[in-house]
């Protein structure tokens, strides 16, 4: 079984374009491994000429986004790829989809917000009035930035924004790379703004605004394979399954006990 090959196809058999999705957050190790892992197996079987990532994500956390990035640049460097933003394609999912080949968006798709955002609750205050204080014992003046229990402190708050800045400018070379585009000019785009599918368009962000049939024509034309689709679906884990036949135990047990009532 060829790695990553732990999922649902259908139609179950023939070669053609594969589809994945990639929706919602981007977040932690355990969805990134199942993203990278249907990547994976896509770029190493032989079924799949051309792949189109179906997209609507809002992004996610920066390592994992980019380790997505990394993971769609191998896949693209082996056969086409199409991004296909169904609704929305924002910072860090932006950001993988810079490794496509080509990217598709809905009319009504918002893509971009090119930048990077660092949030923390601080609950000092708050800590203080329910008679809750924080002792620290450290061996390194900065070993605690970034905790929630007090502000930060004027060096702490430099570094911060130097780290920021680290990721901005990455952001920024990425797209200029991936759009083709002069990194003085993606700077300018930059602001964390998103853009409608044909406004996107005509800054270069994307390639063609469409549906999924010019994405599939496209990805079609890029493989020099007949236009068959072939969803990928993620096999459910064990536990996941378990999960699923209980809930769907106890509801069909509510629903009877409801009808029961009624009558």
């Amino acid at each position: 079984k060829e790695r990553g090959e732990a999922m649902r196809l259908w139609p179950p058999v023939g070669t053609g374009i594969g589809v994945m999705e990639l929706f919602g957050p981007i977040t932690g190790t355990r969805k990134l491994r199942e993203y990278t892992n249907t990547i994976d197996g896509l770029k190493n079987s032989r079924r799949f000429k051309a792949v189109i990532i179906n997209v609507d994500s809002p992004g996610g956390l920066a390592t994992a986004s980019d380790g997505l990035y990394c993971a769609v640049s191998r896949l693209s460097a082996k056969k086409p790829v199409v991004a296909f933003v169904s609704g929305a394609c924002a910072s860090g999912a932006y950001l993988t989809c810079c490794a496509a080949t080509r990217i598709v968006v809905l009319p009504t798709a918002v893509v971009g917000s090119i930048g990077v955002l660092s949030v923390r609750p601080i609950l000092q205050d708050l800590l203080g009035r329910i008679g809750v204080h924080v002792s620290v014992t450290k061996s390194g003046r900065l070993k605690d930035m970034g905790s929630f229990y007090r502000d930060p402190t004027e060096e702490e708050t430099k570094k911060e924004e130097e780290l920021i800045a680290g990721f901005y400018d990455y952001f920024v070379s990425v797209v200029a790379k991936g759009r083709k585009l002069d990194e003085g000019r993606v700077r300018e785009l930059a602001t964390g703004e998103v853009f409608l599918g044909e406004k996107a368009r005509v800054l270069g962000l994307v390639d063609a605004v469409g549906d999924f049939d010019v994405a599939a024509d496209l990805a079609a034309d890029l493989g020099h394979v007949p236009r068959r689709i072939v969803h990928i679906r993620r096999r459910p884990s064990l536990p996941e399954r378990l999960f699923l036949r209980f809930a769907d135990t106890m509801l069909q047990e509510t629903v009877t006990e409801a009808e029961g009532l009624l009558h």
